[in-house]
């Protein structure tokens, strides 16, 4: 749903506005929980709820990431989408534990999670509903297709663009393959304690996420990024080192890496082309798609050598994001010159 609606959804959102697109997203994620939550009798109505899922939080993704510019503080943009992002990996680490909360403690199936998640956005669609934005209006022609990816052209934005699409892959590579990690080079048992490298890298993220709004309170989005990336390889690099310590602390720190790449490149794309932030936009959330792609990678090399090795992909993509992060930092440092 990501890589069909988001490029459509950023045209329709330079025609509509960002809020009305917003609240669109709402809606839609809320029919799909309402579906679930009168029961999944049949298993075309669960698919039919993962779409209107997955078609909500792609819309939500469109609208929601350059609304935010709307309503920041002039150079805040990057800190405050960093911290909606902290916010936004609270509502994920929920998705795990509500349902083992609802079970232990008060004898309800998994299904609970529907109607809770179902109520949340409903109160979420009546305050963005009564919220006064107001929305920066675009200075050129009214976005198309046409226009949008006409974007690509442009060697900056093919770039970033790029980035997201490797960034989420390799955000998606390292948590689905750390468990896979565990039992092969350390024979620990999946099914038991695999999760737990899993769940340091998902806190890590959370965390970072944080401390990522507030050191963009005094550090520049283009410096901070460097910094980020730096720490996610060096936490993919200790996967190489032959010792269990060393690799449940290597979870962790590519956690804090990779924790803020993908707000820090939105923002400053967006900042540099503010004109085009719905077309950015729709492309950029286009890329998430690259979350389905890179893992089957990841896979089909660990399949061929070891799981270790397979580490090389996500290893690869946080190289080439750390090469763009140069690149931006060199080019704002010969405008300041």
């Amino acid at each position: 749903m990501f890589g069909l609606l988001s490029v459509p959804v950023g045209v329709w959102q330079d025609k509509r506005g960002k809020k009305f697109v917003l609240m669109t997203g709402l809606v839609v994620a809320l029919v799909g929980l309402l579906n679930a939550s009168f029961g999944l009798a049949s298993f075309a109505r669960f698919l039919m709820t993962v779409l209107l899922l997955g078609g909500g939080a792609a819309i939500l993704q469109v609208a929601g990431n350059p609304i935010m510019r709307d309503v920041s503080e002039e150079g805040k943009f990057a800190r405050n989408l960093t911290l909606g992002q902290f916010v936004k990996a609270i509502g994920s680490l929920s998705g795990p534990l509500i349902p083992v909360i609802a079970a232990r403690y008060f004898g309800a199936d998994w299904k609970i999670i529907f109607p809770i998640y179902a109520v949340a956005v409903f109160i979420t669609l009546l305050a963005i509903a009564s919220l006064p934005i107001q929305e920066k209006q675009p200075e050129h022609k009214t976005a198309t297709l046409g226009s949008c990816f006409s974007l690509l052209g442009n060697g900056y934005v093919l770039a970033m663009v790029t980035a997201i699409f490797l960034y989420v892959g390799a955000e998606v590579s390292v948590s689905s393959g750390i468990p896979l990690f565990l039992k092969e080079r350390y024979a620990i048992d999946i099914n038991r304690v695999g999760l737990l490298g899993t769940g340091l890298f998902f806190m890590a993220l959370t965390i970072g996420r944080f401390c990522g709004g507030v050191v963009l309170n005094w550090m520049a989005p283009r410096k901070f990024l460097l910094v980020t990336c730096a720490a996610a390889i060096l936490g993919l690099l200790g996967l190489f080192i032959p010792v269990a310590a060393v690799a449940a602390v290597s979870f962790f720190v590519a956690g804090l890496g990779f924790a803020n790449v993908f707000p820090l490149i939105f923002s400053i794309a967006v900042d540099s082309m503010p004109s085009r932030a719905n077309e950015l936009s729709g492309l950029m959330v286009t890329a998430i798609v690259g979350g389905a792609i890179l893992p089957p990678i990841m896979g089909f090399v660990a399949d061929r050598s070891s799981m270790q090795v397979g580490f090389l992909v996500p290893l690869a993509a946080i190289v080439y994001i750390t090469a763009t992060a140069l690149a931006n930092q060199k080019n704002r440092a010969a405008e300041a010159g």
